[in-house]
């Protein structure tokens, strides 16, 4: 090899390529004698491009005053508009709560209790698991109310609903199915779990009967039970628990 195409060989073995990403940059070839952090400044073409801000779509050099108030109008309006969807939920939150309870106790009403017969009849089919419902149904509820008026006998279904309420799951559920009556769904329960509870329930009530002026009104309940199958409708459930509990009256002194 001459001394010429050593020199050569030399030379591109100590050139290195500079692939620094910025835009417009082209790959630019340095000697490798120029020592790294040389404060020689690059080539004007290799100058960064200026760089345009913008918000909501506009270039900065257009946001005149105008501009920028016509913006936060919007942007306000837009805040308002959040806060109204908002408010909105939560009032349609609140009037679903309102249709599914009862006027006068802090449970379920007919209307809910109905669609919860549905839920608890899919999910019974689905997983092939058992739920009943009790059908309650106060004795002589009336003679209370002639006896001793009307707020007495609104205190008296108070102390019924307490009552069952603290003898059952929070994964059941209880409703007022109109006056006197009481409905409960018991999930995962089998029909003869259900006559057990049903008659629990029966003696929890007599041995804590609701008072009145400060004295014991003795009260009982008659209760009908059926378990939930695929495939009936709200309608016939109820209707068929409704018969069990007027069968049971009926057999009473």
């Amino acid at each position: 090899m001459s001394r010429e195409t050593s020199r050569i060989a030399s030379i591109r073995a100590n050139m290195k390529i500079d692939k620094t990403n910025r835009p417009g940059r082209t790959e630019r070839v340095t000697g490798g004698y120029a020592k790294s952090g040389s404060s020689v400044p690059p080539p004007a073409a290799d100058a960064a491009q200026p760089v345009s801000a913008s918000v909501l779509g506009i270039p900065e050099d257009e946001f005149t005053p105008r501009v920028r108030d016509a913006i936060m109008t919007l942007m306000h309006e837009v805040d308002r508009l959040r806060r109204e969807v908002e408010q909105a939920r939560v009032k349609l939150d609140d009037m679903a709560r309102t249709a599914d309870q009862d006027m006068l106790l802090p449970i379920l009403n007919r209307r809910a209790f109905v669609r919860e017969i549905t839920r608890f009849t899919s999910f019974a089919d689905r997983y092939k698991t058992s739920s009943s419902v009790i059908y309650i149904d106060l004795n002589n509820f009336k003679t209370v109310n002639d006896a001793h008026g009307h707020a007495a006998g609104d205190a008296v279904l108070r102390h019924v609903s307490d009552l069952i309420l603290g003898q059952i799951r929070d994964s059941d559920v209880l409703a007022r199915l109109g006056g006197d009556e009481f409905g409960v769904i018991l999930a995962h329960v089998t029909v003869e779990q259900a006559q057990r509870k049903g008659a629990n329930l029966a003696k929890a009530l007599r041995d804590h009967p609701p008072l009145v002026d400060g004295n014991p009104v003795p009260l009982s309940f008659s209760y009908g039970v059926y378990e939930l199958r695929a495939g009936e409708t709200p309608d016939t459930i109820m209707h068929e628990a409704d018969r069990a509990m007027y069968a049971q009256k009926r057999s009473q002194p």
